[in-house]
């Protein structure tokens, strides 16, 4: 493995690593925030961040041509306003440990991309590892389940939102890796920062207009400014990694993010690990590890 392969997987694990979390800080935020306004606030902060740090990098805004802006904004509306949208009204419906596992399928749903889009060959092991994947989905959801204090009663739609978020994540990564070729990672993490911005803006307006932001916990903001600080190590690590390896390659560090979200969601929130939940981890790792296998090197 070469040093900069090293990097690469470590940059990308630690991305993972924060997404998860923000799992966790999603179940807590949307308690007490309505979700495009938490989501617009997410991004506003990053923003404020990134933007600056992109300004004074670059000494000005670096030229990029319309098809690369489009290629950022496309990025942006998959993996910022509809990942967020699912995940967020997903949480609502279910736990952040099974949020977190199903989440953990990324890889197998960038394969399917792959199959349909790609025309990538739908080998014997990918197959394998697709069913596996989909064996472990089904496991949290029929095994059994625990539900989380104040949720709401149907986790079976919330984990299909979920879902949604997945494929969402999938189209980030994949834009991701066609966007790393035009522009620097900074550069992507902070348009793309600044696009989601702009999608959640206009209902997240709309729900201000009729929200006490006094009555919000202290906590509860906090967790919204680590959400938004957080986007900004995230964002940079992963485009960072990614510019490094195959896009094949980068999804498979999203089974990081199941571990990530099921261990932190029992120490922050509470929640019971049930065994189901460990079938449904084993499950989407050895997936994961087979998908791996099939990956190009740098």
């Amino acid at each position: 493995m070469s040093r900069t392969q090293l990097r690469a997987y470590v940059e990308l694990s630690s991305a993972m690593v924060f997404v998860g979390s923000f799992v966790v800080a999603s179940k807590v935020i949307t308690t007490s925030f309505p979700v495009f306004l938490a989501a617009m606030l997410r991004f506003a902060i990053a923003s404020a961040i990134l933007l600056p740090m992109l300004l004074k990098a670059e000494h000005g805004f670096p030229s990029l041509a319309k098809k690369d802006v489009g290629i950022l904004f496309l990025q942006a509306f998959a993996g910022n306003f509809l990942f967020s949208l699912f995940l967020l009204y997903g949480l609502k419906l279910t736990s952040a440990a099974e949020s977190g596992i199903i989440l953990g399928t990324t890889p197998v749903v960038i394969g399917l991309i792959a199959l349909l889009f790609l025309r990538e060959p739908l080998t014997l092991t990918r197959g394998i590892g697709m069913l596996i994947a989909t064996l472990g989905i089904g496991a949290i959801n029929s095994i059994g389940t625990a539900p989380s204090a104040g949720q709401e009663s149907n986790p079976l739609l919330g984990n299909i939102l979920v879902f949604g978020a997945v494929i969402g994540e999938a189209l980030w990564t994949i834009l991701g890796k066609a966007a790393s070729g035009k522009a620097a990672p900074l550069t992507i993490a902070s348009l793309t920062s600044f696009f989601g911005l702009l999608l959640f803006s206009t209902l997240a307006v709309y729900q201000a207009r009729s929200f006490d932001f006094a009555a919000v916990p202290l906590q509860n903001w906090a967790w919204i400014v680590y959400y938004g600080v957080g986007t900004v190590g995230a964002y940079v690590l992963w485009y960072q990694g990614v510019s490094k390896v195959p896009a094949g390659t980068a999804g498979v560090f999203a089974g990081i993010l199941p571990v990530s979200a099921v261990v932190l969601s029992n120490i922050v929130l509470k929640e019971p690990v049930l065994w189901s939940y460990w079938v449904g981890i084993v499950c989407v790792v050895l997936a994961i590890v087979l998908i791996a296998r099939l990956q190009p090197d740098v």
